[in-house]
């Protein structure tokens, strides 16, 4: 009998722990943000604002270049080892931060906290996927996600008892201190996948990992049974990484969900660095902008729940399709000036739709792709929706640069989220059979 090298773990206790993972994450992608106002405020390191945003879109092209390489190697090395080096690396890196003698070093820091961001939440993704049965994939994908809400929150809370005591270091320390206890965890506690192991030969601890979680392993077979022959000439069991993410109907999925990441990250992204200044310019006080980006991100939550089961009910795509529509549309509806009570459910409702339509795309990429490749294409379309992350503070800065950003913003970002739609509508299921 074959050695079993991979932690079993216990039922349960996968998700929480790249839940766990995944809130880390929210708490280090933001944690710049909750700090710039006292950097500037202090000059520390004779910082400008130009410096900061240069310093944020550092750590943003980061988690571009670790969304697009880790993935590739989660399929190459596993995803536990992926998993918990990401966890590993954006907590160091965050720590070490407080030791930065000049602007430079921080920038570099950041952009290396950045390629571990970008690793953590598409290699979670997989791996919630997989430790789930796969008509609880989309609630399992959208569940997961709350956790970055909730790291966002956590941090925000954290910044207003912390900073103006502590000083903006007491931060970067806190960013370390879960890593402390959840790594540990992890090394003990956390399996490799089964789809991975089968997929490396290690059948027997493939088939002790799934008996113990109750799950099924997914074998070459199934994946030809399950997704199609891409190509007549390159089966779907004989391909690795990229190659086969541009082979027939994966070529097609590829495409849709590259744009679909990239149109969803842009109205993230925007929407969070841009609404209180839109709705600002839209003549509502600084305390009504800024509750309005409260709710906002509760909305997210809450769409992220109901998202995932119906997702489920009616397949990621459909659910994607509906959900990047109605995004559109009450973008669109932002644009009528209602009392603010009304205003308030219109922004909630907005976000209910607008953040979880690309989390839609996570759970429609984890159901539709075999796990040779299935953190590559998550990786890939986190990388390539980290660019629309990029794009979407841009495009706001640029709107009201202009004078633009209300109402027309309102109808621009809405047109961005008909793309999604569209990216979607051009997408295609491929699985066809559930193994229970």
């Amino acid at each position: 009998m074959a050695t079993i090298r991979t932690p079993l773990g216990s039922p349960g206790h996968v998700a929480p722990l790249c839940w766990s993972a995944v809130l880390m994450d929210g708490y280090d992608a933001v944690v710049l943000g909750t700090v710039i106002p006292t950097l500037l405020k202090r000059k520390e390191w004779g910082i400008t604002t130009a410096g900061a945003t240069a310093t944020a879109t550092l750590g943003l092209v980061g988690m571009v270049v670790g969304g697009l390489c880790l993935g590739l190697l989660t399929d190459r090395l596993g995803r536990r080892r992926v998993l918990m080096g990401s966890v590993a690396a954006f907590s160091l890196f965050t720590f070490l931060a407080i030791f930065a003698p000049n602007l430079g070093t921080f920038m570099v820091l950041r952009f290396l906290a950045g390629i571990g961001l970008g690793g953590c939440l598409p290699t979670a993704i997989a791996m919630v996927g997989e430790f789930s049965h796969r008509d609880r994939t989309s609630n399992a994908t959208t569940t997961v996600m709350t956790g970055y809400h909730v790291g966002a929150v956590a941090t925000a809370a954290l910044a207003i008892v912390l900073v103006s005591r502590f000083g903006w270091q007491a931060m970067f320390v806190v960013a370390i201190i879960p890593a402390l206890v959840i790594l540990p965890l992890m090394w003990r506690s956390l399996p490799e996948s089964p789809s991975y192991l089968e997929s490396m030969g290690r059948h027997e601890e493939a088939e002790a990992v799934a008996r113990h979680h109750g799950l099924h392993v997914e074998r070459a077979t199934d994946e030809v049974r399950e997704f199609g022959d891409p190509s007549p000439t390159h089966p779907a069991t004989d391909q690795r990484g990229l190659r086969l993410l541009l082979q027939g109907d994966f070529a097609r999925n590829t495409l849709a969900i590259f744009v679909a990441s990239f149109m969803g990250l842009l109205l993230v992204y925007g929407l969070n660095t841009w609404l209180p200044q839109i709705m600002a310019k839209a003549s509502y006080d600084l305390g009504n902008a800024l509750g309005m980006l409260l709710v906002l991100n509760v909305g997210a939550i809450a769409g992220l729940l109901v998202g995932g089961r119906i997702g489920d009910r009616i397949t990621p795509r459909s659910a994607a399709i509906l959900w990047f529509l109605a995004a559109a549309c009450f973008l669109a509806a932002l644009t009528i000036r209602l009392p603010l009570l009304g205003m308030y459910v219109l922004i909630f409702l907005t976000g209910f739709f607008v953040f979880s339509s690309q989390v839609l795309v996570y759970a429609f990429t984890s159901s539709n792709y075999p796990p040779a490749v299935r953190a590559t294409a998550l990786g890939m379309s986190a990388g390539v929706g980290r660019l629309g992350g990029i794009s979407g503070p841009l495009l706001g800065g640029f709107l009201l640069e202009r004078g633009l950003a209300y109402p027309a913003g309102f109808f621009i970002f809405g047109a961005v989220g008909l793309v999604g739609a569209l990216a979607m509508l051009g997408s295609k299921t491929l699985r066809v059979s559930t193994p229970r």
